[in-house]
């Protein structure tokens, strides 16, 4: 465990089990080379730069995740594959199924990061004097386990978000009857305070606890808000999530998709 503890980006063979039958068949090698970097390789070679955020060029091959540019490479298929979203969705389904999913309501907010250079889904941010910069929004049930997140530019509202975000919610099995991916209630800061969103959420079934602009702190919402932050937190303990290193916005995506995946699996663990 120490072991493990000391290097995160080691899969494990329980991870590797739920991954692996997501990946996509590797394209057949039709010219003779070196062999095809396994993919458990590479994935520990994408998890080590997620964790310590170096730049892929800099990947210790020693270690013997293969290339820099072959784990991105790699990182990129997976990603247009749509393997984040399908094995995001599988300890969610383990989660429900042990009644750990707390549909009551569900928590939305944002969090600003730099970025390093101009990109689709960057822009100037507000919250650095209009440097480029992005946000990353997050949508979280009532125990701080992620629902969806999402990428735009430093530069939107987060009630843009709003919708977006309980679209991408999959719908979780794990029990008898219907999937489900719609929680009661939505509790949201000043950022979202906007009546056709309240509206648009009440067709919905989905009751809006949205803090007023204008009205005094002290209602209690941000004790409801305070999950979000945490798991915001969560996401920024990767150091590849901290600045945008990435030009493309899928890249940057497919890392915080996949730290999604990973907070997610870890509730699914300190179940055991």
């Amino acid at each position: 465990m120490g072991n493990r503890q000391s290097r995160p980006w080691i899969v494990s063979d329980e991870l590797w089990s739920l991954i692996v039958p997501l990946l996509p068949e590797p394209a057949p090698q039709l010219i003779e080379g070196r062999p095809r970097v396994p993919d458990r390789q590479a994935l520990c070679g994408i998890l080590f730069v997620l964790h310590t955020g170096i730049q892929w060029e800099y990947l210790p091959q020693e270690l013997g995740f293969g290339s820099g540019m072959t784990c991105w490479r790699r990182l990129a298929a997976w990603n247009e594959a749509g393997v984040r979203d399908r094995l995001h969705a599988v300890p969610l389904k383990e989660l429900r199924s042990k009644n750990q999913l707390d549909w009551s309501r569900a928590v939305i907010d944002s969090s600003h990061v730099r970025a390093a250079r101009k990109g689709p889904k960057s822009g100037p941010s507000p919250a650095d004097r209009a440097q480029p910069g992005s946000k990353h929004h997050v949508l979280t049930d009532g125990q701080d386990i992620p629902l969806a997140v999402s990428l735009t530019g430093g530069n939107r509202n987060d009630v843009t978000q709003l919708l977006p975000l309980l679209d991408k919610v999959p719908a979780v099995a794990g029990i008898i009857g219907r999937r489900r991916r719609r929680p009661d209630m939505l509790f949201a800061d000043r950022g979202y305070d906007h009546e056709k969103y309240r509206r648009l959420l009440r067709r919905r079934g989905i009751r809006p606890a949205i803090a007023e602009r204008g009205q005094p702190h002290g209602t209690g919402l941000g004790t409801f808000r305070r999950v979000a932050e945490r798991t915001i937190s969560w996401l920024h303990g990767f150091r590849r999530l901290r600045i945008r290193w990435e030009r493309r916005d899928d890249i940057h995506e497919a890392f915080l998709g996949l730290t999604v995946c990973l907070i997610t699996h870890r509730h699914v663990q300190q179940l055991c």
